[in-house]
């Protein structure tokens, strides 16, 4: 009976001092932080505090990494066009080529681009005399949200017409027949791809082309073609405080939206702030430079491991939907944080023909990372890849190999990175066809081959241009890459 009494005693102290008097230590997923009394009633002591505000910036900091992925990555491009291609706003830089492409996040290889960026704020309102034919084509604001699409899936359906873009304030007088839009942000993406397999024909979509300020209307100046020929570029976002660099320079150039006040809210006590110099101290900069590494951590397993629902393709595949980002970043009741993360960090710019349900018109975009027994991609081994006969496309079929590292076009020796319904393909009797992706070629089989790199990660795309029927219901399945002796 003593001993129970005892017991009972201590205990009861041991329940004072946790509800009283006496200091605490709480055991956390960040360590220990410590109380001047208990959790409830006590104050955080000093370390305690300067832990809880490293922790809130840093989250803060990943978050902010995962937020700021469409913005940094358009930002960059236009940094390239401006500063490595020597581009003004408005002029037009075309990627047709291998070399020129692999600065973009995970563009086809098969047809031409067509780019260019406007600062509106420089020009004012910008026209852009879009010719008929086909191309496909549209205008991003740099949060890439569409803002018009052209071309075939445009208001002019491909026969071609006048497009203005103004920005934020800008007023616009639009001449009969013309379609306008204005754009919430002042810097703007726009371009097209030339969908004929005929070069004579993408050539003349160019030379049709004209892009001139509003302002000029009555003696449009030519558009003017940058060479970039040699150049080397990327439009990835960077990596370490280079990020944040970024970021920084772009929100200065660009008004702030209600949605994301509270983003920049969290950016100032890290030393980012709309009007006012970047100039990070030693903690803020060790905290942005850790907060870019587990950020894009976060990013790679959101877009490589997704756990969104509406990227699910079929049963028996590990092929998924890449691109489930409504264009306007929007659901019901929340913007698309997540699908926007795992869409922004491998590739670029959304518009509506990207995700239309039309039979034949627009643009489906199948990813996979993993084999059929779900291992991920090696570039050290051989993978076979068989397309059922019957394709479900309208136009063509298209199979691109991509650097994790990049998410850009694999940078082998062959510089081949894709095969498509449009090459010269060894078919099966039944109409299929065997595509072989890895280091070495399965004799007499080069025709059907990319070359992957032994000590590289690569994941690949499958576009249906012009999707049909049998693609929507399902009828037409692909299966999945199996290892290859």
């Amino acid at each position: 009976m003593k001993t129970t009494r005892t017991t009972i005693l201590f205990a009861a102290v041991l329940a004072f001092a946790s509800h009283g008097a006496s200091a605490e230590d709480v055991e956390t997923r960040i360590g220990k932080l410590s109380f001047t009394h208990d959790f409830a009633n006590g104050y955080p002591v000093k370390k305690s505090v300067e832990k809880l505000y490293d922790e809130i910036d840093f989250q803060r900091g990943c978050q902010l990494y995962l937020w700021s992925l469409p913005l940094v990555s358009l930002a960059e491009w236009q940094k390239a066009h401006e500063v490595t291609f020597g581009a003004a706003s408005g002029d037009v830089v075309v990627y047709d080529n291998y070399h020129a492409k692999q600065g973009i996040l995970t563009a086809n290889a098969t047809t031409p681009y067509i780019i260019s960026f406007f600062n509106l704020a420089e020009t004012g309102p910008v026209v852009i005399d879009m010719p008929g034919g086909a191309a496909a084509g549209f205008a991003d604001d740099m949060w890439q949200r569409p803002i018009m699409d052209m071309g075939q899936t445009g208001p002019d359906k491909g026969a071609g017409g006048k497009y203005i873009l103004s920005g934020p304030g800008q007023k616009v007088d639009v001449p009969e027949g013309a379609y306008h839009a204005a754009s919430p942000t002042m810097n703007v993406f726009w371009g097209f791809r030339a969908l004929d397999k005929d070069p004579a024909k993408a050539d003349a979509l160019l030379k049709a082309l004209r892009i001139y300020p509003l302002s000029k209307s009555a003696s449009p100046p030519p558009t003017r073609i940058v060479d970039i020929t040699g150049k080397r570029w990327t439009q990835a976002p960077p990596r370490g405080m280079d990020y944040w660099r970024s970021l920084h320079a772009i929100i200065q150039r660009e008004p702030v939206h209600e949605r994301d006040r509270f983003f920049m809210a969290m950016l100032v006590p890290l030393g980012i702030a709309k009007g006012k110099p970047f100039a990070p101290d030693a903690r803020q900069t060790g905290l942005l430079t850790e907060a870019a590494l587990v950020g894009e951590a976060m990013a790679k397993v959101t877009d490589f491991e997704k756990r969104l629902p509406e990227a699910y393709y079929a049963e028996g595949t590990r092929w998924h939907f890449s691109l489930v980002l409504d264009p306007s970043q929007r659901a019901e009741f929340y913007d698309q944080l997540d699908h926007r993360a795992a869409w922004f960090y491998e590739a670029v710019t959304t518009s509506s023909g990207m995700v239309t349900k039309t039979p034949g018109v627009g643009q489906v975009y199948l990813g996979t990372y993993q084999d059929k027994d779900g291992d991920w991609l090696d570039g050290a081994k051989n993978y076979r890849l068989r397309i059922p006969p019957n394709a479900p496309v309208a136009q063509f079929w298209s199979m691109t190999v991509y650097d994790v590292s990049t998410r850009a076009l694999i940078d082998n020796p062959t510089q081949q990175a894709d095969r498509s319904s449009r090459m010269d393909l060894q078919k099966n009797a039944d109409g299929s066809v065997d595509l072989y992706v890895g280091p070495k070629a399965p004799p007499g089989k080069e025709s059907n081959w990319v070359e992957t790199v032994p000590g590289r990660s690569w994941f690949s795309y499958f576009r249906l241009y012009g999707p049909t029927e049998k693609h929507f219901n399902r009828t037409w399945v692909l299966p999945d890459f199996e290892k290859a002796k």
